[in-house]
Parts: C-alpha cells; structure tokens; sequence
C-alpha cells in the first residue's frame, strides 16, 4: 500500500542498488550456495525438499563438513533475533554485531 497519494515504486532505482552489493556478499552468497550444492550431491538434501543448509557456527564461508546440517526452512529462518535465543547461545557462535551482549 503506497505511503502517500500518487506514490509509486522506482522498480528499476531498486533494482540497480541490489546489483551494486559489496563483493563481500557476493562471495559469501557463493559460499551458501556451494554448501548446497555439496549437501546434494551427498544425498543430503535435494531440489524442492523444504530443507535450508544450516551452518553451525554462523558462518557462511565454513563449508567443512562438520559445519553443515540440512533443516526444514521452517526452522532455519524462524528463530529470535534477540541476543538470548538459543541459536546464538550455541558454543563458538557469533552473534551479529547488532545483538551482541554488552
């Protein structure tokens, strides 16, 4: 729903600023990617399977096999972003620099 009366979006502006991400996110996109790809071809995880590839300790270019685990989607993307939650809580993880404990 547009915010003011003759609002409309600049899908093209929009569009030029995702292009234009550092190539930091890039290489760690290709990182998430990869561990899929190696998940699959261990029979893992497989197309269409509702399943997210979970890297333990929070980082995506860690793609030791130790380090990953296939979960639902449901449970990968829900969990609390508060500093308390249990999956920031794990041994060794990071918390992002946002909800870090002071």
């Amino acid at each position: 729903m547009p915010s003011t009366p003759g609002y409309t979006r600049d899908y093209k502006r929009e569009r030029e600023l995702q292009l234009k991400s550092p190539a930091s996110n890039k290489a760690a996109n290709a990182s998430r990617k990869a561990a899929r790809r190696q998940l699959e071809k261990n029979g893992t995880v497989s197309k269409g399977d509702g399943k997210d590839v979970d890297h333990k300790n929070r980082n995506p270019r860690d793609n030791s096999a130790k380090n990953l685990k296939a979960v639902p989607k449901s449970t990968n993307r829900s969990f609390s972003r508060k500093a308390n939650a249990t999956k920031y809580n794990k041994i060794g993880a990071s918390n992002p620099p946002t909800q870090r404990r002071p």
